[in-house]
């Protein structure tokens, strides 16, 4: 049975306690090449955007037409990329943070509370309420993963006109089996993330 989509009771209730709130998710930690992308989020209460849910729930047409709105009706939104140079020099996990962190740090109002995707936000000033599965169940998390995965996508489209033979157009840099057999047909890019496994065995 398909999962319900967020309520919005929960970002309801942390506003009641906090007034600001954001939400922020990243897109691109389990892809091979191009950058890790994430997104921060405040929602306007007096102008809902309908239909917002985990971007992974959503076909790409309907993200799209829910990231325009978003980005129309939001209080604030900031997009924040790390690329490959960066993961391989810090970790895919940093390099998230530091996207994350950067999104959150962007947004004009300030929030007084961060919702974020599993990944602890250290070293924010700004208090920080890390929730697993976040993106199903808030309202503010499902924009950010959104627009994070819209953005990302765009950057991937863009890239595989540079690089046509991985295929990014469609697996967007994720290891599908025809994006690892180009890599071992004709080795990694200059965008592969070297210190990931299928592609430090190639490079």
């Amino acid at each position: 049975m398909r999962p319900a989509p967020p309520s919005g009771s929960l970002d309801r209730k942390l506003q009641a306690k906090h007034g600001v709130i954001a939400g922020v998710d990243e897109v691109g930690r389990g892809a091979l090449a191009g950058p890790v992308t994430a997104a921060a989020v405040v929602l306007d209460p007096r102008r809902p955007v309908a239909g917002l849910d985990d971007s992974k729930r959503l076909a790409p047409s309907r993200r799209a037409q829910l990231a325009e709105a978003i980005r129309e009706r939001a209080v604030a939104w900031a997009i924040a990329h790390r690329g490959s140079d960066v993961i391989d020099r810090v970790n895919i996990l940093e390099a998230t943070r530091e996207a994350m962190t950067e999104a959150v740090c962007r947004l004009s109002p300030a929030p007084r509370l961060v919702v974020s995707d599993a990944v602890a936000l250290e070293g924010l000033a700004i208090l920080n309420r890390p929730e697993i599965r976040a993106d199903a169940r808030y309202l503010c998390v499902a924009a950010a993963s959104i627009l994070a995965k819209v953005a990302r996508d765009e950057i991937m489209v863009t890239l595989a006109a540079e690089f046509p033979a991985y295929g990014w157009h469609a697996n967007k840099g994720y290891p599908t089996p025809s994006h690892l057999a180009a890599l071992r047909r004709i080795g990694p890019s200059p965008l592969h993330r070297r210190s990931f496994a299928p592609v430090r065995v190639l490079a």
